[in-house]
Parts: C-alpha cells; sequence; structure tokens
C-alpha cells in the first residue's frame, strides 16, 4: 500500500468497514459539540465557545459526511437548544468549515501530516470567520453588529486551530484513532 493509498483512506475505513465504529464516534463528537455549544468562555463583550476544538478535532479523524454532521448538525442542535437565532447560519458555517477540513486533510501532503491539519484547519477557521460574518449580517441585518463580533469570531477559530492541533498532535489522538481503524 503506498504512502497517498495509506494517508488517504485513514478517514474512509471506519465508516466502509466498522459503519456501527462511525456512528459511535460520530454520535460523541456530536454530543460534544453540542454540549459545548451551553459553555463559553465570557470574555469583555462577548463569548469564546470550545466547541470549534471538537469540531476541528472530528474533522481531522472523520470522514467529510461525518465531519459535517459533527461541526453542521451538532452546532446547529446546540445552537437549537441554547440560542436558536443563528442556527441556520451554524449550521452552514460549521458544516461546510468541518467538511473541507476533513477533504482538505485526507488529500494534503499524504506524508506530512502536521502540515496537512495546520493548513486544513486554517482554511476551515476562514470559512467559518467569513460565513459567520455573512451569517450575522443577515441575521441581524446590521454590517456593525458583524464587524462588532468579527474579533470574537477570529478568536474562537484560532481557539479551535490550536486546540485540535495540540489533542491530534501532542495529545495523540490522531495516532490512538489510527489504531482504532487496524484493530
Amino acid at each position: 500500500m503506498t504512502m497517498i493509498t495509506k494517508h488517504r483512506t485513514t478517514a474512509l475505513t471506519l465508516r466502509e468497514m466498522n459503519k456501527s465504529k462511525w456512528i459511535t464516534v460520530t454520535a460523541v463528537f456530536m454530543g460534544m459539540n453540542i454540549a459545548l455549544c451551553a459553555f463559553g468562555i465570557p470574555v469583555p463583550g462577548g463569548h469564546l465557545y470550545l466547541n470549534d476544538v471538537v469540531i476541528c478535532t472530528a474533522s481531522l479523524l472523520l470522514d467529510p459526511v461525518g465531519a459535517f454532521i459533527v461541526g453542521g448538525i451538532g452546532a446547529f442542535l446546540g445552537d437549537f437548544i441554547f440560542y436558536p437565532i443563528p442556527m441556520f447560519v451554524s449550521l452552514a458555517a460549521h458544516g461546510l468549515q468541518a467538511a473541507a477540513i476533513s477533504m482538505l486533510f485526507h488529500s494534503l501532503f499524504p506524508g506530512r501530516r502536521r502540515l496537512a491539519a495546520g493548513i486544513s484547519v486554517t482554511i476551515g477557521a476562514v470559512i467559518m470567520v467569513t460565513l459567520y460574518t455573512l451569517g450575522k449580517i443577515y441575521v441581524y441585518s446590521t454590517f456593525e453588529y458583524a464587524m462588532i463580533k468579527l474579533p470574537y469570531e477570529i478568536a474562537q477559530a484560532l481557539l479551535g486551530i490550536v486546540g485540535s492541533m495540540l489533542l491530534c498532535f501532542r495529545g495523540g489522538i490522531l495516532d490512538s484513532f489510527s489504531r482504532i481503524l487496524r484493530d
């Protein structure tokens, strides 16, 4: 098996080989995403939510479909329960963010996982920040409100990038997940 094939199939094998494991892992990450929608770190003028760490981590581990379910549907349900006004914005922003991260990570730089992960989560963060900003212009009907919240969206995206990279590479979650696939 070539390095490209080996790297590319990591996320796809779980869904293809063991559907019950895929459903379980996806559901656990989605539950974590929903739960973390309730908790935010208060900062002057807003909150930083920790669910971006879960979304980015799940996106690096799962295939694009699982990542979209965790990111988009998980954030949608979390907002539906705790703060329903932006729930459709969250569905689009986090769903596309997660799917993009997963697709890019599993296809970019097969031999260089850290580089691929860094580029993937950064592009995902740009997608999320852009869609949230545009969505807030639409939902709240003011460009000014969206611009006031922009620094918080960027900070939340950076929190997701750093947190997921630390969990996956320093915490060893990516290697542990690869071992689960082999079992």
